[in-house]
């Protein structure tokens, strides 16, 4: 209950101190990548339960000649990393907050299609409300594998509080300040989840 009211108050403070940005960038995104403005995708929430999450578009629509979505990395702007390195592409993701799809700190909301390719220990995960940001966030977010990734999110799942998600929002400042663990390697976006290897596992 006391991390809800957190998030209530903080997600509703944050969009009426923050408006004045996510103005420009909404008329940033018009004018630079065109319509819609905004991205939206389902995602999977508290116990794995779908949501509708929102965010700014990075990406162009260019597609290829049979009609296909080009590379992530062929359709991602100066523009667009711009938004995803300053974490300004997350900021209506405050929205799902108010409207409690998401927390303010919590694993991140991945793909629905990762739930059938998690082991048992990985998909504890959505035992906690996603969050904007979270404990893997600030100790690698995309320069780490999908493995630690997970790892770092149970613990969080384990070790939740409100001083904990006071510290990681803390330095969630810092990391995107310091432009730290963007990409992964020398692709634009984390490369897809494709399971974890039973070896791994033992």
């Amino acid at each position: 209950m006391i991390k809800r009211i957190f998030d209530i108050a903080a997600s509703a403070c944050a969009l009426i101190i923050l408006s004045p940005v996510l103005l420009v960038v909404m008329l940033l995104v018009r004018t630079k990548l065109g319509s819609p403005i905004f991205f939206t995708q389902v995602r999977p929430g508290l116990n794995g339960k779908p949501f509708k999450m929102v965010k700014f578009r990075t990406m162009t629509d260019e597609r290829g000649e049979k009609g296909e979505l080009l590379p992530n990395e062929q359709r991602m702007t100066r523009f667009g990393n711009l938004l995803r390195s300053t974490s300004l592409d997350e900021l209506p993701e405050l929205w799902n907050v108010l409207k409690g799809d998401m927390s303010l700190v919590g694993p991140r909301p991945l793909l629905m299609e990762y739930l059938p390719l998690y082991n048992q220990e990985q998909a504890r995960r959505h035992q906690a409300k996603p969050g904007i940001t979270g404990w893997a966030q600030i100790n690698g977010r995309n320069a780490i594998s999908w493995e630690e990734k997970f790892a770092h999110d149970t613990w969080y799942v384990d070790n939740q509080s409100l001083w904990l998600d006071i510290k990681i929002l803390f330095l969630t400042v810092f990391k995107v300040f310091a432009r730290s663990g963007i990409n992964a390697g020398e692709e634009v976006t984390m490369p897809k989840f494709t399971g974890t290897p039973i070896k791994d596992e033992e």
